[in-house]
This record gives structure tokens, C-alpha cells and sequence, in this order.
């Protein structure tokens, strides 16, 4: 695959790295580096397809490559969009929010394919139930440093999987990238083979 032709994964996020790659995609890395704050009044979807289609562009405007896929998760609870956490403190309030009900998490993402200057953006959407958390629980989690830099202060894939008990959707969405819908999405703007 030459560098114009290739597929860039606009992220630095290793769950997005390994999804990618267990699809048998191939493609190099090069994160962004763009604000993540919410606009006053966007919807959290709007807000998380934006910050993808953002990604894909500020990658696809300083490096080589065909398609580049942006993609931004967000955990949506009682109407607060919850990126990551500031700190201890906000990952214990995040968590306790959380705790025995269910919430939203969002994953928009966007594959721009520079040679045609178009761009493909879909936002997904998976609803998980937390039961009830125990303090000293949320605490111990807390404490193993996992949930400083995760959406909405957890991790499915590892010390929270414990913490769910069901989910209605996509498990890779809940873990940071759509995998099937960005994979057929690849393959119908001729990315990977068999379109």
C-alpha cells in the first residue's frame, strides 16, 4: 500500500488501534490533537460526530494517506455528555452517577477519503446498565488508574466489565470504535477489498 493509498487511524486511543487491527485492517496511526469541548447547545451525537469529522481533517491536512477515520466516544448520562475525567474527585462523581442506572455511549465517527474530498460520518449508540455501586468499590476502581482516561470514567474491556450488567448495542462501540459499521463503511468507499 503506498502512503497515498493507505488508511490512517486518526487516534491515539490503543482500544481503537486493537479493534482496527483484529479486523485485519491495515493501517498506521497518527493522532490529532483538537479542543474537545462542547459547543453551548450541540446534541452529545452532533458533538461526537464533530469531533470526528474534526480528527479525520486535522490528520488528513498534515500527513499522507487515502482514507483517515476520526472517531470520538462519549458516555451520555441523564443528559451530561461525560468525556474524560479531571481527576480523581470527577471520576467518583462520574462513577456514582452511573451506578445502578442506565446510560448512553456515543461513538461518532468519520472516514474522509481525500482523494474524492467526501466524507462518511455516522454516530452510534449503545445503551449500558450499571448496577448499583458500592463506594468502596468505586473507590478501589478509582485507585488502579484506569478510569483517568476513559469516557465517562469506566472501561468494559477491563476493570469495569464487572460493573455491567447488560448492554443493548455494539460492544465495540462501549469500547471505543464501531467495529462492523466502520468496517463495512471501509469497504463501501472501496478501502478494503470485496466492495
Amino acid at each position: 500500500m503506498t502512503a497515498t493509498e493507505r488508511i490512517v487511524l486518526a487516534s491515539a486511543s490503543p482500544r481503537r488501534l486493537e479493534l482496527l487491527a483484529s479486523a485485519g485492517v491495515e493501517f498506521v496511526v497518527a493522532a490529532s490533537d483538537i479542543p474537545e469541548e462542547p459547543i453551548p447547545g450541540e446534541s452529545p451525537a452532533d458533538f461526537s460526530l464533530r469531533l470526528a469529522r474534526d480528527k479525520a481533517f486535522a490528520t488528513a491536512a498534515r500527513i499522507e494517506g487515502r482514507w483517515f477515520i476520526g472517531a470520538d466516544t462519549i458516555v451520555v448520562c441523564d443528559g451530561e455528555i461525560m468525556g474524560k475525567p479531571a481527576d480523581a474527585a470527577d471520576a467518583e462523581r462520574m462513577l456514582n452517577k452511573l451506578s445502578g442506572v442506565p446510560h448512553e455511549v456515543i461513538t461518532g465517527y468519520a472516514i474522509y477519503d481525500k482523494a474524492r474530498d467526501s466524507m462518511l460520518a455516522k454516530a452510534v449508540t449503545t445503551r449500558v446498565f450499571f448496577k448499583p455501586l458500592r463506594p468502596e468499590e468505586i473507590r478501589a476502581y478509582i485507585a488502579t488508574g484506569c478510569p483517568m482516561d476513559k469516557a465517562g470514567a469506566y472501561a468494559i474491556q477491563g476493570g469495569a466489565a464487572h460493573m455491567v450488567t447488560r448492554i443493548d448495542g455494539s460492544y465495540t462501540n462501549v469500547v471505543g470504535l464501531p467495529l462492523c459499521e466502520v468496517v463495512e463503511d471501509l469497504r463501501l468507499l472501496g478501502a478494503l477489498g470485496g466492495a
